[in-house]
């Protein structure tokens, strides 16, 4: 895709991307998906905060998303407080030569307007609002794609997410209570669409052919601590997600089932150690996936998933596996509702393992009804997510915009 005076159209992606986490992972690489597939004239760079990792397995060019290397450690020596203070002063300018160096930048999916996990304000917030600020001083449009939002206590964190928003040129959303939650905090989203998650735009692998006898069950699990508004009761929050979670992958051993414990982020790694190490059993195995299409594949092999991060649901929704939520936010409470399974949701902050249990049985129960149901709403997702890239184009290449109309028009004339 070139500009009127066939120069490349610039895109940057922005993010925290190559950090580890699989779903924003997998919300890149949907975007980079349509941007192939509808501008790839288009050239594409990133700034984010694994550049090594987004370079290797995407192949565009990748920039440190901060300055300072040691920005996600805690600092507590007055020379790593110094080094962190000046960080955040010489990435005000870093940010901004960096979106002046492009036409349009992306911001695509992530609950990047929201605080359902700790989050410190001048950390990613503060980023997010430089890269907003950056684009409506140069006049380069920002995006915010498809992303989560939600309401947020801490008041310094609400001033930069709101304004973050505000100066976006765009912005959807990925369910109906991130655009409440903005409007809430005083943005004007009169003009703003929700649409499915960006990740149900991925390929979708073969599911297997279901079995008549219990098969295999995956248990997603994660380094779960409550919220942002948690933070005094964090330690007994993890306590008893973990105690039931482990009570529940016990339970299903104990009935003979195979359980496959599935991660989101290399965080997650030390509860899935937790977990093997109590239950003991060779019925208990690990998955190591590096992306959301592996994730989609352990979810496609299981009989049935239970699952706490938002994008292990999602995968386990898109192929088509009856799934139970641990719920820890209002997004996996729209998930489930937008994919006709909401009354599969257990709360993450009181696991019970013993209502899990009839909970999943109900589940298994249902099965085949609710896989003709998760097949009809993918097919919409799929649709909806079609009108999404057809909006984002509108609004941020109205040029390709522009001449895809005028192309489709000759083609319509007799």
């Amino acid at each position: 895709m070139t500009s009127a005076d066939g120069i490349p159209v610039r895109v940057g992606v922005f993010g925290l991307l190559g950090s580890g986490n699989l779903g924003n992972d997998g919300s890149l690489e949907a975007v980079l998906g349509y941007l192939r597939a509808e501008h790839p004239g288009a050239v594409v760079d990133a700034l984010c905060g694994g550049p090594e990792v987004v370079s290797a397995r995407y192949g565009i060019p990748a920039t440190r998303l901060h300055w300072y290397r040691g920005e996600y450690r805690t600092a507590s020596r007055a020379g790593a407080v110094a080094a962190k203070g000046l960080g955040k002063l010489v990435d005000v300018f870093r940010t901004a030569a960096w979106v002046r160096r492009h036409d349009v930048v992306i911001v695509p999916g992530m609950g990047v307007l929201e605080a359902t996990l700790p989050l410190r304000p001048w950390g990613f917030p503060y980023s997010l609002f430089l890269l907003c600020a950056s684009g409506r001083l140069s006049g380069t449009r920002v995006a915010l794609v498809g992303v989560g939002a939600g309401a947020i206590g801490n008041r310094p964190t609400r001033t930069l997410v709101r304004w973050s928003a505000r100066l976006a040129g765009y912005r959807s959303y990925r369910d109906a209570p991130s655009r409440d939650a903005m409007r809430a905090m005083g943005v004007d989203t009169t003009r703003d669409e929700v649409y499915p998650d960006l990740a149900f735009a991925l390929p979708t692998p073969r599911a297997g052919a279901p079995s008549d006898t219990p098969g295999p069950v995956a248990v997603g699990v994660m380094d779960f601590h409550g919220g942002d508004d948690d933070r005094a009761r964090a330690e007994e929050i993890h306590r008893r997600y973990l105690d039931g979670t482990t009570r529940f992958v016990r339970a299903l051993v104990e009935d003979g089932r195979p359980v496959r414990l599935l991660t989101g982020d290399a965080c997650d790694a030390p509860v899935v150690a937790a977990i093997l190490d109590a239950v003991d059993s060779p019925l208990v195995t690990a998955a190591e996936a590096a992306s959301l299409a592996d994730l989609m594949k352990e979810t496609a092999a299981a009989d049935a998933v239970v699952a706490t991060r938002y994008h292990n649901l999602i995968c386990a929704l898109k192929v088509g596996t009856p799934t139970l939520a641990l719920s820890y936010a209002a997004k996996s409470d729209a998930l489930m509702a937008r994919m006709g399974l909401e009354a599969y949701c257990h709360p993450a902050r009181d696991v019970d393992a013993d209502r899990l249990l009839e909970q999943f049985r109900e589940l298994e129960k249902r099965s085949a009804e609710l896989r003709r149901i998760l097949t009809e709403r993918n097919a919409v997702a799929v649709r909806q997510l079609d009108r999404q890239f057809t909006a984002l184009t509108a609004a941020v290449f109205p040029a390709a915009a522009h001449a895809h109309a005028h192309a489709h028009a000759l083609r319509e004339t007799p």
